[in-house]
């Protein structure tokens, strides 16, 4: 019987993570699927990783940070791209997004340097979807990109 519920549990786990469309703390996933605890849960989540690998799914779960997330292998991924619609991002905001991935960290005053003054409008936007963070140094900023970022983009693998 509790063979049951604990493959009843990992498919609800599953299920969570598929439909939220989003890396989920183990919190966050304990309370939706109705488990008291975290520990347990964690617990399911690395047997659904291992599952994912043994059988060599285009899926797979991943750990981002404290928080996991169900998407696509990047080799599938590539191939099947245009189904998931555009980004929720601006062009400009996201050349100069994979700009401040590819040579991270880097100064906003670099930034602004390469693409002109558009520069603040796009960081504005990237840091509203916080897929990068800054830290003053002087006169101007480092810009660094996020946990959200890596995961949006999966990058995670």
């Amino acid at each position: 019987m509790e063979r049951e519920s604990s493959s009843e549990y990992k498919k609800t786990v599953e299920a969570a993570l598929f439909v939220s469309g989003r890396a989920m703390e183990t919190e966050e996933i304990a309370k939706v699927v109705g488990i008291g605890s975290v520990g347990h849960v964690k617990k399911i989540l690395e047997e659904l990783i291992s599952d994912y690998q043994s059988r060599n799914s285009a899926l797979i779960i991943s750990k981002v940070g404290d928080k996991y997330a169900i998407g696509v292998r990047n080799e599938y991924a590539e191939k099947v791209n245009s189904l998931a619609g555009a980004p929720d991002i601006s062009k400009g905001s996201l050349r100069i997004l994979a700009y401040i991935s590819k040579n991270e960290p880097v100064m906003q005053s670099s930034v602004v340097k390469a693409f002109g003054s558009s520069t603040y409008e796009h960081m504005k936007e990237l840091l509203e979807k916080e897929f990068v963070k800054t830290t003053r140094i002087g006169r101007t900023k480092r810009i660094e990109t996020t946990n959200k970022f890596k995961e949006y983009f999966n990058l995670n693998q």
